[in-house]
């Protein structure tokens, strides 16, 4: 009897009481709770780092580009449609010069494969597409639709419909919107039959505005690049839209002559008090007119049109999408997923981190244009009035960056 009271204590004392089990897991459950952070930290970090190769990647390109080519990829290239149309139209048998600078790279950035189905005629089963093409926005034209590893951000959850092939790399065309998508070559290649077209007002205006490390529609070389390559701003990191009215992502359609209110205060959406949600201000007031769902920021890879791969040192990064149309007009500044600002590849192909907070001059100040003046600090070839933030966009300012940029 003794034996087997004292065998049945020795089995109790092997076990675990239920205080003692529920002060091991509370323990287990601090320890998770302290190291999640610290996980999800080194995650984001890897991304990030990710995300800054993907980028000199493309700096890569550019620069063996210009080596084969001797000039940069065009920004706005391409073909034109058997009938003329305007820049915006679809058309299936031509591209309309809309063609980003991420498609004439793709052979330096180990996407052979799919240039070779660009620059071939292509027939999807229904319809017989040209070389280099139909207008970016047909989604039958499988190329069009295809996600190139290269350039998507790994911190960019955004996937499928009803975006096509999604970019987090835009084009800087510089410190100026002002009718963003117009370049000199598109007037000579569009309206030939103008009388001295270079006297036309879409080029001259083109020609004082375009001050960035690319032109859209028009050639340029790293010669161009007075200011330095070092100096200069050649393409900037974007988030994608998620259809979630992110300022960042997602523009506001402004109303007919928005274009002329926008260039005189890129402030404009700020400064009118009911287009941003107050409680929430990193998104658009339910009553704020927006662009549809299919032209989100980033949506199509292979699109020169402003609000899909192209950026402006105008605002400061992760700031308001403020647009007279996805065609036109807009501040589209840099962003992203990151934490505080978004990566910008300069000319020499290095990769920075920019703050939100970077000098950013005086975001009200009227952009530079052909009519601009002295008095509004706006006149072609004056310096940008946008401090640091604008200087690193212009190409041949002659602004001084005295500033160490944290690479």
């Amino acid at each position: 009897m003794i034996k087997e009271i004292i065998t049945v204590r020795k089995s109790k004392a092997k076990g675990f009481t239920l205080v003692e089990l529920l002060v091991v897991i509370a323990i287990i459950g601090v320890l998770v709770g302290l190291l999640l952070p610290a996980v999800q930290a080194a995650r984001e970090a890897a991304r990030r780092m990710s995300c800054s190769n993907n980028f000199k990647q493309i700096g890569l390109a550019i620069h063996n580009y210009h080596s084969a080519y001797k000039q940069l990829p065009l920004h706005g290239g391409g073909t034109h449609p058997t009938i003329q149309t305007n820049i915006w139209s679809s058309s299936n048998t031509g591209n309309n010069h809309r063609l980003s600078f991420l498609v004439a790279i793709t052979p330096f950035v180990e996407q052979q494969a799919l240039w070779e189905v660009i620059s071939n005629p292509y027939n999807d089963g229904t319809n017989q597409y040209p070389a280099m093409g139909p207008t970016p926005n047909r989604r039958q034209y499988r190329p069009w639709a295809t996600e190139v590893p290269t350039y998507r951000c790994p911190s960019d959850p955004g996937v499928g419909l009803p975006a096509l092939g999604r970019s987090n790399y835009a084009a800087c065309l510089g410190d100026s919107a002002y009718r963003g998508r117009d370049g000199t070559l598109w007037v000579r290649r569009n309206a030939p039959s103008l009388p001295y077209p270079e006297n036309n007002g879409f080029a001259r205006r083109a020609n004082a505005k375009n001050r960035g490390f690319f032109k859209p529609q028009d050639e340029t070389k790293f010669r161009d690049c007075l200011d330095g390559l070092s100096n200069t701003i050649a393409a900037g990191e974007i988030a994608t839209d998620l259809g979630q009215r992110d300022i960042r992502t997602m523009g506001w359609d402004g109303p007919n002559g928005t274009a002329n209110t926008l260039r005189d205060n890129p402030s404009l959406c700020v400064d009118d008090g009911t287009l941003i949600d107050p409680t929430r201000p990193r998104f658009w007031a339910p009553t704020t007119p927006t662009f549809s769902s299919i032209n989100g920021r980033g949506f199509r890879w292979a699109d020169y049109l402003p609000n899909f791969t192209t950026v402006y040192t105008i605002l400061p990064p992760n700031r308001e999408l403020c647009a007279n149309s996805p065609t036109s007009s807009t501040t589209a500044t840099m962003s992203s997923n990151h934490q505080g600002g978004a990566h910008v590849l300069m000319g020499d192909g290095a990769v920075v981190f920019i703050t939100d907070s970077i000098e950013a001059g005086d975001s009200r100040n009227p952009m530079v244009w052909h009519n601009g003046t002295n008095v509004n600090k706006n006149m072609p070839g004056m310096p940008s009035p946008y401090g640091l933030w604008g200087a690193l966009g212009t190409r041949a300012a002659s602004e001084t960056v005295e500033e160490q940029l944290n690479q």
